[in-house]
C-alpha cells in the first residue's frame, strides 16, 4: 500500500528548514539517541563497551543525517527463516577494564554489536552480548506495507517464501522489480523495547554480492538487512514505504519522513562512529527466548 505524501516537514515549510539547517548540523545528530532515553545517556561515559568504531553501512545519500544505518549480517536457516547473525560474547581490554562485547570475523570486516549502539539501542536488552535471545527476525507489529499485514501477525518470523515475488514488488512508489522489504524486529522477545529492522530481497544484492567479499559474507540469496534507525534524530525510516519520497529523489531507496533523510540499500559502505556505552551489568534477565549467544 502506497503511503500518502504525508511528510511531517514538508519542504516548503521553515519548519523542516530550522531542523535540516541547524539540528542536522549540529553534532547532536551523530549522539542523539531520540524519546524514553535519559539525556545523561548522552553525555555520560560510564557503562561498558563503545567508542570510535568503524562498521558497514547502507550510506546515507542525502538529508540531515550524518551517516549511514548499519547493516545486520545475515543467514537463512534450514527453514528458510531469515537470521541476523550474533557474534559469541567474549571479554575484551578496553579503556583500561576488562568489557564483555559480541564480536567475529566476517568476509574480512570486524563484525561488532557496537555497531547498534547509538541512538539509545545501547540501552536495549537484547543489544547485551550475553542477552539469551532469539535472532531470527520476526515481523513488526506496524509494517508499512499492505502485503506484511495480510499475510503475517506481529511476531510471525521472517521467512524466504515471503519474499517470493520479490523480483515484481513494487509497492506503486518509484520503480518495481528492484527488491521487496519488511518491517522486523530482532532480538526482543518479551521485552520492553523492541530493535527494529528492514529486510530486503533483491536481485541487485545478489549481483552485488558475487563481487564483494563482504557482502558475499553477510547476505545470502540475495537478502540484506539493517537496524532501522535513523542516525539523524533516530527516527525509522522505509524502503519503498512513503510515497512522498519521490519529492526528495527517494522513491527507490530508504526515506525518513521526518526530517527528509535518504539511504541507499544497493550502495554498502565502510564508516565509523562513536558507539555510546552500554549500561553496566547485565540487562539480559528481563529477555527470555531461544537461539542466544552465536550466530
Amino acid at each position: 500500500m502506497a503511503q500518502g505524501d504525508n511528510d511531517k516537514y514538508p519542504a516548503e515549510t521553515g519548519r523542516r528548514r530550522f531542523v535540516k539547517g541547524v539540528v542536522g548540523a549540529a553534532s547532536l545528530g551523530a549522539v542523539a539517541t531520540g524519546t524514553g532515553v535519559a539525556t545523561t545517556s548522552l553525555t555520560s561515559s560510564s557503562g561498558e563497551g563503545g567508542g570510535i568504531t568503524k562498521y558497514r553501512a547502507i550510506e546515507n545519500t542525502g538529508g540531515p543525517a550524518p551517516r549511514g544505518m548499519p547493516q545486520i549480517p545475515i543467514k537463512i536457516g534450514s527453514n528458510g527463516e531469515i537470521i541476523g547473525r550474533w557474534p559469541e560474547p567474549k571479554e575484551v581490554k578496553q579503556g583500561g577494564k576488562t568489557v564483555t562485547v559480541a564480536e567475529t570475523n566476517i568476509g574480512g570486516t570486524t563484525y561488532t554489536t557496537e555497531w547498534f549502539q547509538y541512538c539509545g539501542v545501547q540501552t536495549y536488552a537484547g543489544i547485551d552480548p550475553e542477552a539469551d535471545q532469539d535472532n531470527v527476525f520476526k515481523s513488526a507489529s506496524s509494517p508499512n506495507y499492505e502485503w506484511q499485514s495480510s499475510e503475517l501477525s506481529a511476531g510471525d518470523p521472517l521467512t524466504l517464501d515471503h519474499f517470493s515475488n520479490y523480483k515484481e514488488w513494487g509497492n506503486d512508489i518509484g520503480k518495481s522489480g528492484l527488491g521487496k522489504p519488511a518491517d522486523a524486529t530482532w532480538r526482543s522477545n518479551n521485552t520492553e523495547t523492541a530493535i527494529p529492522v528492514q529486510v530486503l530481497r533483491s536481485k541487485r544484492i545478489e549481483e552485488m554480492a558475487k563481487n564483494d567479499k563482504w557482502l558475499e559474507a553477510s547476505t545470502d540469496q540475495g537478502v540484506i538487512a539493517w537496524l532501522n534507525k535513523c542516525t539523524h534524530f533516530c527516527c525509522v525510516p522505509g524502503y519503498k514505504a512513503f510515497g512522498g519520497s519521490a519529492r526528495f529523489g527517494a522513491e527507490n531507496k530508504v526515506y525518513c519522513q521526518c526530517h527528509q533523510s535518504v539511504y541507499d540499500p544497493f550502495s554498502v559502505i565502510e564508516t565509523s562512529f562513536t558507539a555510546l556505552p552500554r549500561p553496566a551489568g547485565d540487562s539480559s534477565s528481563e529477555s527470555e527466548g531461544s537461539g542466544g549467544g552465536g550466530e
